[in-house]
């Protein structure tokens, strides 16, 4: 019995639309984090802005990774919206393009 022919033009579609698929989710899920933080409050320079300070001082000091992680669990773990106050203050803090939901709000709480 002969094997059926693999039809790589289809597998390789259908890994092209899980990809995108995981792609959008991942956007979306940021877009949630910045709302529910608070932080969709700030202009969208300043949150730019303090994105890219948090990652400039995860480079620098990877120990703060550590200290966002255990506040944005905090955050999480009280179901708050504490990050709408702190958001706004804190440029030091962000969202640092952490794949993870939880992590990603830790920086964004502060």
């Amino acid at each position: 019995m002969a094997r059926k022919p693999r039809d790589y033009d289809a597998e390789l579609q259908a890994l092209m639309d899980k990809a995108r698929k995981v792609k959008t989710q991942k956007t979306t899920q940021l877009g949630e984090l910045v709302q529910v933080t608070g932080a969709d409050a700030l202009p969208f320079e300043a949150l730019v802005g303090a994105l890219l300070a948090a990652l400039e001082q995860s480079k620098k000091q990877p120990e703060a990774v550590a200290r966002w992680t255990e506040r944005g669990q905090a955050f999480f773990q009280q179901g708050s919206r504490r990050g709408a106050k702190t958001a706004t203050g804190d440029t030091a803090g962000g969202v640092a393009g952490n794949s993870r939901p939880a992590a990603a709000a830790d920086r964004a709480a502060q």
